[in-house]
């Protein structure tokens, strides 16, 4: 039996608790391919399994949720993939490997002229942004909107697609110079940073006391409650993750208070449930990068060894944009 390196946690901690482990490799099952990973996507959701903040489904746990490979071996009853084939996944446990096998329903082919690096670090925000912008809040000419940090992965992606669709204002947030340079580069018309002024205060600004139709929000604690105080009345609170620590003692009464708002806690993973939505879910994403509306930029990249430190200098937001982790 052939072996393979995978980075796991045996019990909830900080970046030290990962370990790169050697682990015995068995040929794909029915139902499965085995897949050698040319890159691999790091993304907040790893880090919120690793301390804790997701409830972890087994120890050990393997890492990593998104990555692009090369079949290299096919297993009983597989007709639709085959050893060769370019492909890609998100939302199996796992990702932080050299080899892996994996169940095809999880697979999408990368097309041709995406390289398979880009294809890695795209899969889970890209689908992320597209959720958000196509289906949680659906984003057109004259949508005037607010995405906290812009200059993120998920970020850097939506103000592109945002402004590929039409919509009238993109507003983002950033917490430095450089990060705000970055993300006015990508599609926003305005960057607030946050550390240096009120975002709420200055949206109202930007939108002459409107407010706008709608927030998207993967930061939590410290951007809440601001982030109500910069929509319309009737706006929504799209809160899809919680960089900065979970939002605690949440009244819905609020939503009244603040102007009869919408909120949703969406996930990626209710909207690509079934292999039909993963497979329209990506092929969209990859049509919008195909036609240069939305250009994928990889900011950083660390060899697969060295995933712990990736971790902490995500949480220590020292990172901007895509990051991928090497094999």
């Amino acid at each position: 039996m052939k072996k393979t390196k995978v980075i796991r946690i045996h019990e909830n901690g900080g970046p030290e608790v990962m370990k790169l482990e050697e682990v015995d490799l068995p040929s794909p099952g029915a139902g499965e391919v085995q897949i050698r990973h040319a890159a691999i996507g790091l993304n907040f959701i790893d880090v919120y399994f690793r301390s804790g903040l997701y409830k972890a489904p087994q120890f050990p746990l393997s890492l990593g949720k998104e990555a692009a490979g090369t079949i290299t071996e096919v297993g009983p009853g597989i007709s639709d993939f085959a050893v060769g084939d370019r492909v890609a996944y998100v939302g199996s446990d796992g990702a932080y490997s050299i080899e892996r096998n994996i169940e095809t329903r999880h697979l999408v082919r990368v097309p041709d002229d995406i390289p398979l690096e880009t294809a890695a670090s795209m899969m889970l925000k890209g689908m992320t942004a597209e959720y958000l912008l196509n289906r949680t809040f659906k984003v057109g000419p004259g949508t005037t909107l607010l995405f906290h940090a812009a200059a993120g992965g998920v970020g850097l992606i939506a103000g592109q697609w945002a402004k590929a669709l039409g919509a009238g204002t993109v507003i983002g947030t950033a917490g430095s110079a450089e990060k705000v340079e970055l993300a006015l580069k990508h599609g926003y018309d305005h960057v607030i940073d946050y550390s240096k002024e009120s975002f709420a205060d200055r949206v109202r600004e930007i939108t002459g006391g409107k407010g706008v139709d709608v927030v998207y929000d993967s930061v939590g604690r410290d951007t809440f409650p601001h982030s109500l105080d910069c929509l319309k009345s009737r706006g929504m609170w799209v809160t899809f993750g919680q960089s900065s620590g979970p939002i605690e003692n949440f009244n819905l009464a609020i939503l009244n208070q603040k102007g009869s708002l919408f909120a949703t806690r969406p996930s990626l993973f209710a909207y690509v449930g079934t292999p039909e939505e993963l497979r329209a879910s990506a092929g969209a994403l990859f049509a919008v990068v195909q036609s240069n509306k939305v250009r994928i930029n990889i900011h950083q990249t660390y060899p697969l060894s060295d995933a712990g430190r990736a971790h902490a200098d995500l949480e220590a937001r020292k990172t901007s944009g895509t990051t991928l982790l090497i094999p």
